[in-house]
């Protein structure tokens, strides 16, 4: 009988805003700040690689005992200046994709569009519409602390919708989008 009534409930007759929350320009300066990173990193491997190279020498001195005699130093200090870099790089592109700035219920109550940031901050994201039933709240709004995890099949990752977020209908944000499902 609840699920019944969460159904009709959830019959909408226009599209409706059920979350909205845009973070912009905080996440066009974490892309500023991870670019700027992925520069740095990849500054740091191209010098490494070019001016640590090994000295010919028997052995080191008293005034270089440090300076590497052969290339495997070389190779995995750029390696892992590298390795950083691209991290950096890559976590400001997935996470502003897996932030989520709204959430439409469609005419008619079974799809939901969801709408996130762009990576690295730039532009306006990608908007993806799934069937609601592919939706699942995998936490209750009161129960988390910052953000709402919401698990769309056939996705690798949670979409997150930030608490400060505003909720239009948040009754019928509950029995929609915000219902736990087993998929």
């Amino acid at each position: 009988m609840a699920a019944r009534a969460a159904l009709e409930a959830a019959a909408v007759s226009r599209d409706v805003v059920l979350f909205e929350h845009d973070r912009s320009r905080f996440f066009r300066f974490v892309g500023l700040f991870c670019a700027g990173q992925g520069f740095f990193w990849a500054y740091l491997a191209h010098f490494a690689f070019t001016a640590l190279r090994p000295v010919p020498g028997p052995v080191p001195g008293p005034d270089d005992p440090l300076r590497p005699r052969d290339n495997k130093w070389r190779f995995g200090f750029t390696a892992s200046c590298l390795t950083v870099g691209s991290l950096t790089v890559a976590a400001g592109c997935l996470l502003p994709l897996r932030s989520v700035r709204r959430v439409t219920l469609l005419r008619g109550g079974t799809a939901v569009t969801i709408g996130t940031h762009g990576p690295l901050g730039l532009g306006r994201g990608r908007s993806l519409t799934v069937p609601l039933r592919h939706v699942s709240g995998r936490a209750h709004r009161a129960e988390v602390a910052a953000a709402i995890p919401i698990k769309v099949k056939g996705r690798p990752f949670f979409f997150l919708l930030d608490k400060r977020g505003q909720l239009s209908d948040p009754r019928l944000f509950d029995v929609t989008v915000g219902a736990f499902r087993k998929f």
